[in-house]
């Protein structure tokens, strides 16, 4: 059984994925915690790691039943089919996200547009471009996983 790609309505991925549990369906938002700044206090929050995207498992014959959910619009496509995620990517991004020692990383001279090599971790040796930047993130797309990802960082130093 596949999983699938889900594209919602902006900012509608956690309704989405409570009401797919809701109707039975198995779905996963990976979900990442910041500290966002008002003017007058900080929050943490939790945000999707994809923004407008949801996986759900599903049979293939069973792949109308997300839409009795409000937000969600439509199913990412590859080469004209429905995109499907294999078990092995969706368990590297769960453990990926869940691993606390992400947070270890320190990067220097590091500037968008550089391409690298990741040498340790759970993405060991894939190849990734430096999308952007941050002072507590970096933007890195994965070619080879047809994804992005944002690395959170201590420090970045450019």
């Amino acid at each position: 059984m596949p999983w699938y790609v889900i594209y919602t309505k902006p900012r509608a991925e956690l309704s989405v994925t409570e009401s797919l549990r809701e109707l039975g369906i198995e779905v996963y938002c990976p979900v990442v915690t910041e500290i966002r700044q008002w003017s007058d206090r900080k929050k943490k929050i939790c945000t999707p790691l994809f923004k407008s995207y949801v996986f759900v498992h599903l049979e293939a014959k069973d792949r109308n039943q997300v839409f009795k959910v409000s937000g969600v619009v439509n199913y990412l496509f590859w080469l004209g089919k429905p995109a499907e995620v294999r078990e092995a990517e969706i368990r590297t991004i769960k453990s990926w996200n869940e691993n606390e020692e992400i947070d270890q990383m320190h990067m220097e001279k590091f500037t968008p547009g550089d391409r690298i090599i990741i040498s340790n971790g759970l993405f060991k040796d894939q190849r990734a471009l430096i999308k952007h930047i941050g002072k507590k993130r970096m933007r890195l797309l994965l070619p080879s996983l047809g994804c992005a990802i944002n690395v959170r960082t201590r420090e970045v130093v450019a």
